[in-house]
């Protein structure tokens, strides 16, 4: 239950950075402080629910695009988010090409580092802690 958590915490901080780097980093991308909780929120929702969906899909009918289910995903989380009025505005083709590119890339370092730093140094590596103490036997 404390991993799923972690993951969860892991999940919404390394999207509240990609939302704060894009706003930061990429013209006609705007967040709004009154709406950034409850962007980040659906954003890290809709990336949970839609990315197995979305995998599924273009498994079935595209899939050639299976390397960039990520992007895929991103895209669409990032659309849905932006529905909700308040909180984040993309502007402009530049802005909706850019926004997904950044997004996507912070997230998945994000969620690599802070995964690792969090979730691993906290649980260890069961099974190699598992290997070596039987291999002491």
């Amino acid at each position: 239950m404390t991993r799923l958590l972690l993951s969860i915490a892991v999940s919404l901080l390394s999207s509240a950075i990609g939302l704060l780097v894009a706003d930061w980093v990429v013209p006609g991308v705007r967040l709004s402080l009154g709406g950034f909780i409850i962007a980040v929120v659906v954003f890290t929702i809709a990336q949970g629910v839609l990315g197995p969906f979305i995998l599924r899909l273009a498994r079935r009918y595209a899939s050639a695009i299976l390397g960039g289910i990520g992007l895929v995903t991103t895209l669409v989380s990032l659309f849905v988010a932006s529905i909700l009025p308040g909180g984040l505005h993309i502007r402009g083709v530049l802005a909706w090409v850019l926004a997904p590119l950044v997004v996507w890339l912070v997230t998945a370092l994000g969620s690599w580092i802070l995964g690792w730093a969090l979730i691993t140094r906290r649980f260890g590596d069961r099974d190699g802690d598992r290997g070596r103490t039987s291999s002491k036997r």
